[in-house]
């Protein structure tokens, strides 16, 4: 685990979006966000918290539906743990999902006890699959905006969800439709680099190209499974859908504690670009989410800077901090497992 979650790097980044949180506290203004975090309703606060529980929840049943269908299925606890494992790993990387994938796929792998090609086409099925929901979330939110004449006072936003909402499904299909091409060039580039890190790495040996391929090929495989199977891309939809929509009551949730009642359509579009912010150079997007949810609720549901960051910082307690510390002690149990067999 540690030779894959570099620390200098994830340091990097905590310290990167520290500096973008710090801004953002100078831009709202320190004094008034913490008078308003004050004026925050503590039973409110918990029931943002449940939301992000069911959240989470939902999210591990998606993964633990694919992993069935992997024939590598596991139980609903160790699902939810396992899923937190890998929001720790997301969370504490650079660019999101896409930085910690490969540790959330080792996780997956010891919990799940399968292939780390299986366990990587679990996680990178149950990522792809949380792009449809999300995508429908957000248009069902501009729709009632402009609906509401409140569309137009921010632009920008429509036009990326509109945008996401094209550029996704095209490139998803690019991608699949040439997947084997893609096979191929990844294995021509991982080669020598999984070479040069086993032979650098003790108790690992350094792989084969030929090896290298055949796992290549082995995660092709198992993403094409999940493909064919509707009634489980169906189903990984729906938690999803449950995940995504929990997220959202969460947000309004947040705004409700400080006392702002937002309508239901601005935090179904503020939810989802959040989430597009967890793709910058930071680790699971900590700072960008926050600017960009704040830049969201300000116009839209027309409150003070230092409410929406106020609202936004009992949020994202919520679903990045409690995630990332719970998720932090399962991935470390989970890597003390593999650590422990390695030295039998």
């Amino acid at each position: 685990m540690r030779t894959v979650l570099d620390v200098r790097t994830v340091a990097a980044g905590f310290l990167g979006a520290l500096a973008v949180l710090a801004a953002l506290a100078w831009l709202v203004g320190v004094e008034a966000l913490v008078a308003s975090l004050a004026t925050a309703r503590p039973d409110v606060v918990v029931a943002v918290v449940g939301a992000a529980v069911v959240w989470v929840t939902a999210w591990a049943l998606a993964l633990r539906t694919v992993l069935r269908a992997l024939a590598a299925p596991i139980p609903l606890r160790r699902a939810v743990a396992v899923y937190t494992g890998a929001l720790f790993a997301n969370n504490v990387t650079p660019f999101g999902q896409a930085g910690g994938e490969p540790v959330s796929a080792l996780l997956i792998s010891e919990a799940a006890d399968t292939e780390y090609e299986t366990a990587l086409a679990s996680i990178a099925s149950a990522d792809a699959v949380n792009l449809v929901p999300s995508v429908a979330l957000a248009l069902v939110g501009v729709v009632f905006l402009w609906l509401g004449d409140l569309g137009r006072e921010l632009l920008w936003a429509t036009a990326a969800v509109i945008g996401l909402a094209a550029a996704l499904p095209t490139l998803a299909y690019l991608a699949w439709s040439n997947r084997r091409r893609l096979a191929a060039v990844v294995g021509a580039a991982v080669t020598p680099i999984a070479r040069a890190i086993g032979g650098r790495v003790p108790r690992l040996e350094a792989p084969s190209r030929t090896a290298v391929e055949a796992r290549v090929d082995g995660f092709v495989r198992a993403l094409e499974v999940v493909a064919a199977d509707r009634r489980t891309l169906l189903a990984a939809v729906g938690y999803s859908a449950l995940g995504w929509f929990a997220q959202a009551v969460a947000l309004w949730l947040a705004l409700y504690s400080v006392g702002v009642a937002a309508p239901v359509a601005v935090v179904l579009v503020a939810v989802p670009l959040g989430a597009v912010a967890g793709v910058t150079p930071l680790p699971g997007g900590l700072g960008g989410v926050e600017a960009t949810l704040v830049a969201v609720l300000v116009p839209l549901a027309g409150v003070s800077a230092a409410s929406a960051a106020a609202a936004v910082a009992i949020h994202r307690v919520a679903i990045y901090w409690l995630p990332t510390l719970v998720g932090g002690g399962v991935a470390s149990a989970l890597g003390a497992g593999r650590l422990r067999r390695l030295d039998v």
